[in-house]
């Protein structure tokens, strides 16, 4: 049994069972021949002890961690959660473990040290969430040694970096169309903090169908993504002249504008009609049930770890767009203007 308080070795199985350090070895590592009632005896004594492979020690003798490595913002909000969630879940059934590492400051320097970290666990490649401009500018400066994705970010990384993404622009521009066939043609975009891509790219989704369609455009109300951004931008839409709708840069900014709508007495879709984006589960159950564009966040966690797959595999570095779904429910309808 292990003394002064050191976790317990391969040696100690060894010893345990009676087998040498390389049969035991052969057990965890899957590797070599051993017989089934050795096999057995080794498994129970690694249970008994509480033995945990070392993974960089794993590595080098199978050149496989099972460990994938995902640097996350610390941001709380739908989409990078449900990202994150989504990965685990994936790389799981994929057969691979996540090391996570949250963070909060963007520099090259604090992206470094994530990356370094996964390289002490070994870890097969590295996929990294890559909502803000600042962050996708970091990981585009680094050098890695294993294989890196980078999830919901459209800055062109180079550097052998595989891209997997939403539409979130044709996402918008369904949404807008969908509008337009309801007979709106004055448009309201209230907007997500523009150092995300994703605020963008569904603001450039609006002014493209816009453009089409021949419409002059209001100017944008640029926020954040909370629904008390969304609450205040309904009181000024309110003051200013309503339009005949509304896109909201995300479902808890239309809350907010929801909120704000309500206390006015303004009615929803009778006088104007107000959609979001992302599908959130309280977005069916919230005033007349919202108009909305739904991301399928368990496919494009599967995406990552084909492009994961295909990486490791010698693959070629590849981009992979995810569509969209229009999802209509009561808070939209026809033009009353």
């Amino acid at each position: 049994m292990p003394r002064n308080g050191r976790p317990p070795s391969m040696a100690d199985v060894a010893q345990l069972v009676g087998v040498s350090h390389q049969t035991v070895s052969r057990v965890v590592n899957g590797k070599g021949r051993v017989s089934p009632r050795t096999c057995e005896r080794v498994q129970s004594a690694i249970a008994q002890l509480g033995y945990r492979p070392n993974s960089v020690a794993r590595a080098l003798v199978t050149a496989r961690s099972g460990i994938i490595g995902v640097v996350t913002t610390t941001s709380a909000h739908f989409g990078p959660s449900s990202m994150l969630i989504a990965l685990e879940t994936t790389a799981r059934e994929a057969g691979f473990f996540t090391s996570v590492v949250a963070l909060d400051r963007f520099s090259v320097e604090d992206v470094a040290s994530a990356f370094d970290h996964f390289s002490s666990l070994a870890a097969e490649a590295i996929i990294v969430i890559t909502p803000m401009d600042s962050l996708a500018e970091a990981v585009a400066a680094q050098g890695a040694s294993v294989p890196v994705i980078a999830v919901s970010g459209g800055h062109a990384f180079g550097r052998g970096v595989s891209v997997v993404r939403v539409d979130q622009r044709g996402g918008a521009r369904e949404l807008a169309e969908h509008l337009l066939s309801l007979g709106h043609r004055d448009f309201a975009c209230v907007a997500g903090p523009q150092e995300w891509f994703v605020a963008r790219e569904r603001m450039a989704g609006w002014r493209e169908a816009m453009d089409e369609a021949g419409l002059p455009k209001r100017e944008p109300l640029i926020g954040l993504w909370e629904a008390s951004w969304g609450y205040v931008a309904g009181q000024r839409l309110v003051e200013e002249g309503l339009p005949d709708a509304i896109m909201c840069a995300n479902d808890e900014v239309a809350v907010g504008l929801l909120h704000a709508f309500a206390e006015a007495g303004v009615s929803v879709p009778g006088d104007v009609s107000v959609a979001g984006f992302d599908d959130v589960p309280l977005a069916a159950y919230v005033g007349p049930g919202l108009t909305t564009v739904h991301q399928d966040f368990a496919d494009l966690g599967r995406c990552a770890m084909e492009a994961v797959s295909q990486a490791l595999e010698g693959g070629s570095v590849d981009t992979y767009v995810r569509p969209t779904r229009l999802v209509v429910r009561g808070s939209t309808g026809a033009c009353a203007h």
